[in-house]
C-alpha cells in the first residue's frame, strides 16, 4: 500500500455457520479527497466485535460488496469543514477500511484526558464495550452495592469491562464464564473475580451453581442458550437480568436454540429480563466518563485489551476474537 492507496473489506458471501477468510475480501482504490462539508481521516484504531458476526448475515445491516462499518479512531489529514481541523483524533463508524471519509455528524472528538488514558481506552473500556458493560450493570440491571453478579462471557471486551466496572461499583460476589482453563484464570487472578468457570466442563446450570451456592441478585449476559438458563435458576427472588447478546447463537440464526427451558421461573422469582442496545443509551458516556477516568489516571483500572498489529490482519483479527482468542477487547492498530 502507497500514501495514495485506501483498502477496504469487504463482505463478499454471507457465511454458513462460522466465517472464512473467504467470506472477505481486500480492495484498494484511490485515497478519496474530501468533499465540501467532510473531512478526510487516516483510520488509526479498529473495533472488530462480537455483534459484526450478527452483521454478516443481515442485508440491512452489511450489504455485499461494499465497504464494512465499524468502531474506528483516527486522525483528520484533510478536511473541507473548518469544524474539523487536520491532526483532530474522531471517533466514527466507518471502519474496515485505512481512510475514511467523514461529515461532521459521523464523528466525535477524542476527548483529551491527559496521561494515563492511552488510545485504546477510547474503543474498550471509554467506548462501546466499556459502555454496554457500564449501561447493563447500572441502568439494566441496576446493581447495587453488596449484591452478587454474574458474568457470562467474562474474558472478553464487554465481560472485563463489567468485571472492572462491578468492582468500581461496589458488587459482592462476582462470578464469571469462560471458554477455556486460561481465560478463568485471568478473571480471577488479573480482573477480581471471586469464582469463574469453563462452560465446556459441565452443565452450565451444575457449574454456576457451584460458583455461587448462595445464589445471585443480578446477571450480564452476552451468550444466551444454557448460560441465560443457567443464570434463572441461580438468581434469587427478584433478580435482574440485562441481556447484551446471544453469542451462542451466532452462528447458527437460522436455527436457533430453544427458549431456556425454565422461562417460566421468571414469573415464580419475579425476575426481570431486559435486553438492550448500547445506541439506545449514548447519554451514559459522561457517566461512564465521570466513573472510569479518574481511575484510568491513577493506574487503578488497567485496560484488557488483545492487540492485532497492522490492518492488513484485521480479518484475521475478528475471526481469532469469534474463535476466543482475545483477553478483552479485540483492537486492531495500524
Amino acid at each position: 500500500m502507497t500514501n495514495d492507496t485506501m483498502i477496504t473489506v469487504q463482505q463478499t458471501a454471507r457465511p454458513d455457520g462460522f466465517p472464512t477468510p473467504g467470506d472477505f475480501t481486500f480492495v484498494e482504490s484511490p485515497v478519496p479527497a474530501p468533499e465540501p462539508g467532510t473531512a478526510l481521516v487516516e483510520n488509526l484504531q479498529w473495533s472488530v466485535d462480537p455483534y459484526h458476526r450478527e452483521a454478516m448475515d443481515s442485508d440491512l445491516l452489511w450489504t455485499l460488496n461494499s465497504p464494512m462499518q465499524g468502531r474506528t479512531l483516527g486522525r483528520v489529514l484533510d478536511s473541507r469543514d473548518p469544524s474539523l481541523r487536520p491532526g483532530d483524533l474522531v471517533l466514527h463508524r466507518k471502519g474496515w477500511r485505512t481512510h475514511s471519509l467523514v461529515s461532521r455528524g459521523e464523528v466525535r472528538p477524542v476527548p483529551d484526558f491527559g496521561p494515563g488514558v492511552p488510545l485504546a481506552a477510547h474503543l474498550s473500556i471509554l467506548g462501546g464495550t466499556g459502555l454496554s458493560a457500564y449501561v447493563g450493570l447500572t441502568r439494566i440491571a441496576r446493581l447495587q452495592p453488596g449484591e452478587d453478579l454474574f458474568v457470562s462471557a467474562a474474558a472478553g471486551g464487554v465481560g472485563t469491562a463489567a468485571g472492572r466496572i462491578a468492582r468500581l461499583l461496589g458488587a459482592g460476589r462476582l462470578v464469571g464464564s469462560a471458554g477455556s482453563a486460561r481465560k478463568v484464570a485471568y478473571l480471577t487472578e488479573e480482573i477480581g473475580f471471586d469464582a469463574a468457570f469453563d462452560y465446556h466442563e459441565g452443565p452450565v446450570t451444575e457449574l454456576l451453581a457451584k460458583a455461587a451456592p448462595e445464589g445471585l441478585d443480578a446477571v450480564l449476559d452476552g451468550v444466551g442458550g444454557a448460560h441465560l438458563e443457567a443464570s434463572i435458576a441461580s438468581l434469587r427472588e427478584y433478580g435482574r437480568i440485562a441481556w447484551v447478546g446471544a453469542v451462542a447463537q451466532y452462528h447458527s440464526l437460522s436455527t436457533p436454540p430453544p427458549a431456556p427451558r425454565n422461562l417460566f421461573d421468571l414469573v415464580g422469582k419475579s425476575i426481570r429480563l431486559e435486553g438492550f442496545l448500547v445506541r439506545n443509551h449514548m447519554d451514559a458516556q459522561e457517566e461512564l466518563y465521570d466513573l472510569a477516568v479518574p481511575h484510568l489516571r491513577s493506574g487503578a483500572l488497567p485496560l484488557d485489551v488483545t492487540e492485532a498489529k497492522g490492518f492488513e490482519h484485521i480479518v484475521d483479527a475478528f475471526l481469532g476474537m469469534l474463535s476466543g482468542e482475545n483477553l478483552g477487547k479485540m483492537l486492531v492498530t495500524a
